[in-house]
C-alpha cells in the first residue's frame, strides 16, 4: 500500500473567517491565478477541484473522478512549519514569535559574537529585494545579511563566494542554537546568492530551512513506528528537521521533485511518499509572480495527468497546500486561507464531496487508518466517507 501526498507550497483557494486578523481579507491564490485567464488544470478539474465548497468559480464537473474538500487551518499561524505539522497530525496552538520590528539586540550580540561577523539590515525584508539593496556592502564588508518576514523566520543571505554554502549552513545552526524559548522561531533559512552589483544579484537553489523540532509525535513517527516506509521528497526534512522519515530526497525545483516522484512511482515501498513542491511559494507567491505561478499549477496539473496512469492499484494520491501566498495582493507574504484536498485512487470512491474540514490534521487521521497505524494524533479521519479497501 503506497500514499503519495502532495503539497503544493501555499495553494490556497480563498481566505479563512479569520483571515482579516492576519491582515489577508479577500486572499485567494487560486482565483488569482485563474483571473489571469491562462489557468488550466484540466487533471484537478476532474479530480473535483472545482467542485469544492466555496469554490464559486471554474467549470464544476458532474462526475468527479476523486474524493474532495477544502480544509481550514486550525493551528496559530500561516507559515509552511505549522501547515506541514498539521497535516501531519499536529495542531500548533500557540504562535512562533514574529519580529515586525527585527530581532532584539541580545539576538543580534550574541549571533556576531558566535559567528564573528557582523549583521546587516535585521528587519522584515523581501527575499529578493534585500540582495539588491544589501548585497554590494555585503561583496565590500564581508557583514552577513540577516532578515525576516511577517513569518517566524530568522533568514540569513550570503554571496556563494563570499561565504561558502557550508559556511552558510554553520551559521543558520548557530542561529537555531540561539532562537529557544521565546525566541524559538519557526525556521532558521540559508539564503545564498550570486551575481554581482552590475549585472544584479539571484538566489540559488542551496537553500535550507534548519526547523524546529516537532515538539510531539507526528503522522511520520507513528508511521515509521509501524514498520512502515516514510519518504520525504523536497523541503519535508528540514520542515520536520529529519524526525519520522525512514529516507529522504532534496530536490533544486518543482520539476526536480516531479522526477523524483516519478521514480518513487517506479520502486516498491510500502508507505508514505511526502512531497513538497516549494516553487509556486518561493518563486511565484512571494514575487507576485501571478503569471508564473499559473504556469507552474499548469505545469503540475500535466504531470499530474500522466502519474496517475502509472499508480498501482492499491495506491492513493492527495494533493493539498500548507497556506496561501495570494499572488495579486500587495502583500508579499503568505496568506491566511482554506486550501484543497483531492484524493485520487482505484479504491478511493469518486465524486465524495468530504465538505469543509476542520483541521488539516484530518489527512493524517485518515492516512493512519488507511494503514491501520494507531495513533494519537489530532484530527478526525475521513476514511469510512471515501470508501478506501486496504489491500
Amino acid at each position: 500500500m503506497r500514499v503519495f501526498l502532495i503539497v503544493l507550497d501555499s495553494f490556497g483557494i480563498g481566505a479563512l473567517p479569520d483571515a482579516e486578523k492576519f491582515g489577508d481579507k479577500d486572499s485567494n491564490t487560486l482565483k488569482a491565478c485563474f483571473n489571469s485567464g491562462k489557468l488550466s488544470l484540466k487533471t484537478m478539474e476532474k479530480l473535483g477541484l472545482y467542485n469544492i465548497d466555496g469554490v464559486d468559480f471554474g467549470a464544476s464537473v458532474k462526475n468527479p473522478i476523486g474524493s474532495f474538500c477544502r480544509l481550514a487551518e486550525k493551528s496559530a499561524g500561516k507559515d509552511t512549519t505549522v501547515g506541514h505539522w498539521e497535516i501531519a497530525g499536529l495542531i500548533s496552538n500557540e504562535p512562533f514569535p514574529t519580529y515586525p520590528n527585527g530581532f532584539p539586540q541580545e539576538i543580534i550580540s550574541e549571533f556576531e559574537k558566535r559567528t564573528g561577523k557582523k549583521v546587516l539590515c535585521n528587519k522584515p525584508y523581501s527575499g529578493t529585494e534585500i540582495i539588491k539593496d544589501y548585497g554590494a556592502e555585503h561583496l565590500k564588508t564581508g557583514d552577513i545579511i540577516v532578515y525576516t518576514s511577517a513569518d517566524s523566520v530568522f533568514q540569513i543571505a550570503c554571496h556563494e563566494e563570499i561565504v561558502s554554502v557550508e559556511k552558510l549552513y554553520e551559521y543558520c545552526e548557530i542561529a537555531r542554537e540561539i532562537l529557544v524559548g521565546n525566541h524559538a522561531v519557526g525556521r532558521v533559512i540559508a539564503r545564498p546568492f550570486v551575481g554581482n552589483e552590475k549585472d544584479g544579484f539571484i538566489r540559488t537553489a542551496n537553500r535550507k530551512d534548519f526547523s524546529v523540532t516537532p515538539p510531539k509525535d507526528t503522522l511520520l513517527d507513528e508511521m515509521k513506528k509501524s514498520g512502515k516506509a516514510v519518504l520525504g521528497v523536497g523541503k519535508i526534512y528540514d520542515i520536520f528537521g529529519g524526525k519520522g522519515l525512514t529516507e529522504s530526497f532534496k530536490t533544486k525545483s518543482n520539476s526536480d521533485g516531479l522526477e523524483v516522484v516519478n521514480q518513487l512511482i517506479e520502486r516498491d515501498f510500502d508507505g508514505l511518499c511526502f512531497v513538497n513542491l516549494v516553487d509556486f511559494d518561493s518563486k511565484y507567491g512571494h514575487r507576485n509572480d501571478v503569471l508564473g505561478y499559473t504556469t507552474a499549477l499548469n505545469e503540475f496539473d500535466d504531470w499530474l495527468f500522466k502519474a496517475i496512469k502509472n499508480l498501482k492499484e492499491s495506491d492513493v494520491i492527495m494533493i493539498t497546500a500548507d497556506h496561501g501566498c495570494d499572488p495579486s495582493t500587495p502583500s508579499t507574504d503568505h496568506s491566511r486561507e482554506y486550501v484543497p484536498l483531492l484524493i485520487f485512487g482505484s479504491n478511493v470512491k469518486k465524486g465524495a464531496n468530504l465538505g469543509e474540514r476542520e483541521s488539516f490534521s484530518d489527512i493524517a487521521k485518515t492516512i493512519a487508518e488507511i494503514f491501520g497505524v494507531s495513533n494519537s494524533l489530532d484530527g478526525k479521519s475521513f476514511f469510512k466517507d471515501i470508501a478506501l479497501q486496504r489491500n
